[in-house]
C-alpha cells in the first residue's frame, strides 16, 4: 500500500450567459482568475458540490443536471477536477468570501485573465466540448 496522499476530487462550473460568456471569478486567497468551484465534500454527491460551490462563490443557482465537459488532473497539487458547462437558474452574480471579484468574460478575456491549466477548462466548457476533454497540467500549464 502507498504512503502517498491521495488525490482530492473538486468540481468547477462554468455559468455561461445568453451573450455566450462565462463567469470567472477572482479568488480572494491568491487573486487568480478561474471558474468557480471547489474540493467535494465526504457526503456529497457531485451534483451537490457543483451547486453549493457555484452558489458560495457566485450568489448564483444552477440548473441540474449540468453538461460534463472536462476531465483535469493536476500532477503537481494531486487534484482531479470535474468541469461542468451550467445554466443560471436564479440569482444575481455577488462575491463572497471566497470571491474579491466576479466577471463576465468573452473566449478573449477568459485566455488574458485566467493561467492556461483555468483557462483552458472555460474554453473547453464554451465549445461544449464532447466527448468531454481530459487533460492535465502542472497547477498553471498544460503537461
Amino acid at each position: 500500500m502507498s504512503t502517498e496522499r491521495p488525490h482530492s476530487v473538486s468540481v468547477a462550473g462554468v455559468v455561461i450567459d445568453t451573450h455566450g460568456r462565462a463567469l470567472l471569478i477572482q479568488r480572494r486567497d491568491n487573486g487568480k482568475w478561474e471558474p468557480p468551484g471547489g474540493v467535494l465534500e465526504r457526503e456529497e454527491t457531485i451534483p451537490e458540490a457543483l451547486q453549493r460551490e457555484v452558489v458560495e462563490e457566485t450568489g448564483i443557482k444552477i440548473t441540474l443536471p449540468a453538461t460534463l465537459t472536462g476531465v483535469y488532473k493536476n500532477m503537481t497539487g494531486l487534484i482531479v477536477s470535474l468541469v461542468f458547462r451550467c445554466e443560471a437558474a436564479d440569482g444575481t452574480p455577488t462575491t463572497g468570501s471566497e470571491t474579491r471579484a466576479l466577471r463576465w468574460a468573452t473566449r478573449e478575456e477568459v485566455s488574458e485573465l485566467a493561467d492556461e491549466a483555468y483557462a483552458i477548462r472555460v474554453l473547453d466548457a464554451m465549445d461544449a466540448a464532447s466527448p468531454p476533454a481530459i487533460r492535465a497540467h502542472d497547477g498553471v500549464k498544460l503537461v
